[in-house]
This record gives structure tokens, sequence and C-alpha cells, in this order.
């Protein structure tokens, strides 16, 4: 039967939460505001509000904001859980397993070094610390394990908030300090799972130990695969009509709370189980970008600093005397210059460079919640005394506080190597992007030469790592042969999916709102009454995002185009605009592809005045091509490509851009265009539309969706 909390004990509930949400977020902005991170401020805002500062400053009121009854702490602790939570759910979206795969090596061997040099730092100080440390009916080999063990697991909470924070999550060194992290989360939990037993019954249950390792083991398989595809169902079902961020929030909440459940069946703590959680929730094609962000502006602002307020609240300084802040100072040297030695030298032994491997010895050193809760259970088992207690439970305040220090100064002017820094280039570049993104790319096709060029534009423009699915569209009960378009992406992870000719334009609209980037599809020739044919046109009227329309090279006595070798992109200063530069741009970079930007100066256009003249000498509107082709070169630039930028004066922008292909020998034009809907049909603009008729080259029209 549920207990309720009486009013004075929801009123101090309410405060406490005023209170700690309050001081927490004050200290932790104080922090950021001198480039550090706010976990920081965070940590020491609870020891301010806890015994330590408030407690002596006025007990009284102390004593009325913290209670002794078990139920206040209890549903305060809860809201701090449901934070650290949550927060771990963002690190499993943050994490990427085919980077830390590609870095195994490093991870195994870092988290290895810096488990196994901690624990024998940690063992010798359990054994030299003085009695007044070790509880009264603690045996002190017992009493030693469990300070090895609360020295040497790393808080892969406090890990991901700090990289996080410092933008750090994405370096190689990062992915492999939240990989370590993982791994010390685990082995540590197995670690007082065996440790607790043996304080208890005075030996180590075999049994235990087996149920928590093979548990997890079974745990991570069924994870990542029954959990995977269920995942994967459930954020398929509720986008089947187009972003739905609550009920993805839904998912997110549930899967969170199944796989907290699993693991602390198992004996471990639920918050590795939401961190699995955020990592298959991240692994899914089918979940939307923004439910990270809600989560994070929830986390971020309300539960995070609830938790890490409350983890300095359990520090007391005022038990420690000479003595034992002596042997303090002896811990913490032990705890910190262990991690940092263990992780240093694994790293190098990995073949990390002199700066990594120092990145990664700091990043490691940070510590928390399990620290906490080996404290916690020592101090119940009767293992540790309350000085020990309150001795271990600053270790991971302080450690933290260095890692966060030491790591912001070790990364400082430092980038990495050259191959990391071209990774987060592009990934930066294309976080930036309208449309060349690395989100999964559907390439309707019913076999013709058409689809091949769309594949093949779609190879060259799209980043490597963005998965694509064919659709077969099925006109008759045989099914077409995509194997040539199968080959032509023969370098991304490719599926296939399979609709009727009947409903196909319904059916392709349908599954691309299943967190599709872009489609791809390739046409011939007009149709009558159409634009391209019935099919596309319904496409382009039910799409919710842009539709690459490809039409190939007319003449051609093969089934691939030449690979595009000049390519001519329209500068006009739109979002459509800059979208097709993207395209173009990204071909060039994988090719060499030499690149025309191009501005007709189209005399029936009225220039708007305001518009800043860089020359009175020069027409208005010869300025404003100026300025356009400078930024859109700009761009280029920055993409490593060194266009050609054209200015054609003409009444017929069309005629012009085609003469331009001509002119100079391009297989390729790219344009971009606005869709709207003109009587119940698709309509691209007069430009776009002349083109397609008049230009014998490949042409791909970029069509952004409308916008309703």
């Amino acid at each position: 039967m549920l207990t309720p909390l009486d009013e004075h004990q929801l009123l101090v509930f309410w405060t406490q939460l005023l209170v700690l949400v309050s001081v927490a977020r004050l200290f932790g902005g104080l922090m950021r505001r001198i480039n550090l991170p706010s976990v920081i401020g965070q940590l020491a805002a609870g020891i301010i509000v806890g015994p330590s500062i408030f407690g002596r400053v006025w007990p009284e009121g102390f004593a009325w904001f913290l209670p002794e009854e078990e139920i206040s702490s209890g549903a305060l602790l809860a809201v701090s859980w449901l934070g650290v939570a949550l927060l771990l759910v963002t690190a499993g979206f943050e994490t990427d397993l085919g980077l830390i795969r590609s870095l195994g090596r490093a991870a195994a061997l870092v988290t290895g070094f810096s488990l196994v040099v901690p624990l024998i730092g940690g063992i010798l100080v359990g054994v030299w610390l003085p009695e007044s440390f070790v509880g009264s009916d603690a045996d002190r080999s017992v009493f030693a394990m469990f300070v090895a063990a609360a020295m040497a697991v790393s808080a892969l909470a406090v890990i991901a908030k700090i990289l996080s924070e410092l933008g750090l999550m994405r370096r190689d060194f990062g992915q492999i300090t939240v990989a370590a992290g993982m791994a010390n989360d685990v082995i540590g939990w197995v670690m007082l799972a065996v440790f607790a037993s043996f304080a208890t019954s005075g030996s180590v249950s075999i049994r235990v130990v087996l149920e928590t390792v093979l548990g997890l083991a079974l745990f991570l398989v069924l994870a990542m695969t029954l959990g995977q595809r269920l995942v994967d169902r459930a954020l398929r079902w509720v986008r089947r009509d187009g972003p739905n961020i609550a009920g993805a929030m839904t998912v997110v909440a549930v899967t969170m709370l199944v796989y907290g459940v699993a693991t602390q069946a198992l004996g471990i703590e639920a918050v590795l189980g939401a961190f699995v959680a955020g990592v298959v929730l991240h692994r899914s094609r089918f979940g939307q970008p923004e439910v990270l962000h809600h989560i994070e502006s929830l986390t971020t602002s309300l539960l995070a600093p609830v938790f890490f307020a409350t983890a300095g609240m359990r520090v007391d300084l005022g038990l420690l005397d000479t003595d034992a802040l002596r042997w303090l100072g002896i811990v913490l040297a032990v705890a910190i210059g262990a991690k940092f030695a263990g992780a240093f030298v694994g790293a190098r032994l990995a073949g990390q460079s002199r700066k990594a491997a120092v990145a990664l010895g700091a990043g490691l050193n940070a510590r928390g919640t399990l620290e906490i809760v080996i404290a916690s259970v020592g101090l119940s088992l009767g293992v540790f005394s309350e000085t020990a207690y309150t001795v271990i439970v600053i270790v991971p305040l302080v450690t933290s506080v260095f890692a966060a220090v030491s790591l912001r100064a070790v990364v400082r002017g430092w980038r990495g190597s050259a191959d990391e820094r071209e990774r987060l280039d592009r990934e930066k570049a294309l976080s930036q992007n309208l449309v060349v993104k690395s989100s999964r790319i559907l390439l309707p096709s019913q076999g013709g030469p058409a689809s091949i060029a769309a594949a093949q534009l779609v190879q060259f423009a799209w980043p490597k790592e963005a998965p694509a699915t064919l659709v077969s569209v099925l006109d008759g009960p045989q099914r077409p042969d995509l194997s040539v378009l199968e080959a032509v992406l023969n370098e991304r992870a490719v599926d296939h999916r399979t609709v009727s000719g009947d409903d196909a334009a319904a059916a392709i609209a349908a599954e691309s709102r299943l967190g599709y980037g872009v489609i791809a599809v390739g046409v011939a020739t007009r149709h009558e009454s159409q634009l391209y044919s019935p099919m596309v046109d319904e496409i382009l009227l039910k799409a919710t995002i842009p539709v690459i329309i490809v039409r190939r090279a007319r003449d051609l006595d093969r089934p691939l185009p030449a690979a595009f070798s000049r390519v001519v992109v329209p500068v006009t200063g739109t979002r459509s605009s800059s979208a097709a530069q993207e395209v173009a741009f990204s071909i060039s970079e994988q090719l060499g592809t030499e690149v025309f930007l191009t501005h007709v100066l189209n005399r029936k256009t009225l220039v708007p005045r305001v518009l800043k003249r860089r020359s009175t000498e020069l027409d208005p509107s010869e300025v404003v091509a100026r300025e356009l082709l400078d930024i859109a070169t700009i761009r280029a630039v920055q993409a490593g490509i060194w266009p050609r930028a054209l200015i054609r004066s003409s009444a017929d922008v069309p005629s012009a851009l085609v003469g331009v292909a001509t002119d100079e020998g391009c297989d390729l034009v790219v344009l971009g265009a606005q869709l709207r809907s003109v009587d119940g049909r698709p309509f691209l603009g007069h430009t776009v539309e002349t083109v397609l008729e008049q230009c014998d080259a490949n042409v791909a029209v970029v069509a952004l969706p409308r916008r309703d």
C-alpha cells in the first residue's frame, strides 16, 4: 500500500527541490562563466547546502530542510536517480559503437590498465589505513577490497557530463573514455556484488558472481538483438504519420525503464541499463533527433543538477580531524595517480598519442555514483566507519573537479590527429547542411537507366556512412532487377523494400516519414500533363523531406553516365540554391569535379536597394551577383573546392544556364527549387522545367518540400 507524504513532508520535499535546483544552477552557471563544466558548481552547491556548511551555520534550519525520516530523503533520492538515468540515456545517444569498435584495442587496454593499477593501489592503501577507518566488526582484507573498488572505478555519468559540456564526446579519446567508463561501471557493480557477498557471509559466493556476470552478458545480447528490434518497431509505429515527438519520448521512457528494471534485477544499478537503452535508441533508424534535445533540456535544467547536488550533500567535512585529513590526502593522491597512470600506460601501449593518453588519464579520474554507492554499502555492512565513509565520498567530488579542470587544460588548442580533424570537420559540415547529411536515403526504382543515374549521383554526393533503402516498384508480377543499383551503391549499407505500382507513391511517401533524410528518384522523359511521371509527381506533392530528381543525359548508349567531370550550379542566394551547392560541392569533393558557380543577370528583375553597393561604378544588379558568388565561393573553399565564378546576362535565364553547360562542356547541371503546387500538380519553377527540357547533360533538381 502506498504511504503518502503528509503536508509537512510535501512542503519539505518541494523546498528541497527548489533550493537544490536554484543553488546548483547558480553555481553551475558560475562555473560555466569561467569556462569550467557546470558539474563542478553543482557538486559544490551540494556541499554548501549539506551538513558541511548549512548544517553547521544553521543546525535548526538544516534539520528542517533535511529531516531524519527515511521517506523524505527517499523522495529526493528518487528524483536524483531519475536525473542520472536520463543523463546516461543522453550519453548512450552520443556513443558511437562503430567508432568504439574501430578503437577497440585502445578501449580494451585503457579499460584494463585503468582498473588494475588503481585496484592494486587501493588494496595497499586499504592495508595501511588506521583502525579508525575500519568498521568495528570488519575484516581488514574485506575493508581493503572495498577501498580498492571505490578507488578503481570511474563514473560514467560524470564522465559523460564533463565530455558533453566541453564538447569532447565525439573526439576519439572521448569515445574511448566513454567505453572505458562503461566497462568500469559494469566491472565495478560486479566487484561490489562479490565484495558485499564476502562481507556478509565471510566467503565469496560463486553462485552470486556467475548469476551477475552471466545475467549481464545475456541482458546485453538480448538488448542489442531482440530489444533493438522491438525498439525499432515501436519507433516506426509512432512515426507512421510523420514526426511524433510525444510518441518517441514515450518509447524512450519505456525503454529506459525496462532496461533499468532488468539491470537492477541483476544486482547492477538501473543507470547502466539506462545507458544501454540510450545506445539502442540511438542505433534505431526510426529515431527522431529532436527527442534528444528535449531530454537534454529537461535533464540539464532540472534533474541532473538535483543528482549532483544530492551527491555533494552526502559529504560532512566536519567528521575529518587532522589525522583523517592527512589520510584523505594520501587516498586522493593514490586514487588520482594510480588511475592516471593506468589509463596513460594503457593508451600508450595501444598506440595513442601522448596528448590522448594524458586526456584519457584525466577524464577517467572522474568518479561519482558508484563510488558513493560502494561507500554507502560499506557503511551499512559495517566495513567502513563514519570517517572512512566521509573520506571515500570526498574522493569522487575532488577527482571529478580534477578531471574537469585537467581535461580542459590538456585539450586546449589540441584538435587531434589529421584523420580525427577530418572526421570532426566532416561531421560538423554535415550537421549544418540542408540535404547532404548522414541520414538514410530512400531510392525508389523500377530498374530503368534513370534510376541508375540517380543512384550514381547519390553515391558520389552523400557520405558513405549514410545508408540507403532501395524500393522496388512493382509494375506487374515481375520484380525489377536492381542489381546494377546495388553495385553502384556498394560502398554503403543497403536494404530493400517492395511496393505495388498502384499505390507506389503513397507507400513511398509513407516510408519516407520513417526517419529518412532525402528521396532520390530518376526520371527519363516528360509525361503528358505531368512534370515527370504520375508516380514522381505524386511523390513530390506528398513528400515532407527533400526530393532529388535526376534526369540522365540524353542519347547515352550505356547504362551508367560518365563520372561527372564538370558541373554547373546556379547561384541565386535562396535556400534551394544553397542545397544545390551542397550536392555539387560534395560531388566535387569526391571526384575532383570542376564546379562552375553561375549567376544569370535578369534585367527584368528589380534589385533591392537595401543591399550595400561595393562600388558606385558598378550596376546594382552586378554588385548583388558578385556578392552572391563571393558567398558561394567561400562555402566551396571551406569544403576544399576552388570553383569558377561566372556571370551571364540574359532575359532568358534557363537558356543562359543551358548555354553555360554547353559552352563549358559540363556533363551535370544541379538546380535548386522550392516545391509549390499549382492546380494540383507540382511546380518547381519555370527555370527548372525549361532546363530539364532543353539541356542534353545530366540534370539533378534538389526540390525542397512545400511550406504549408
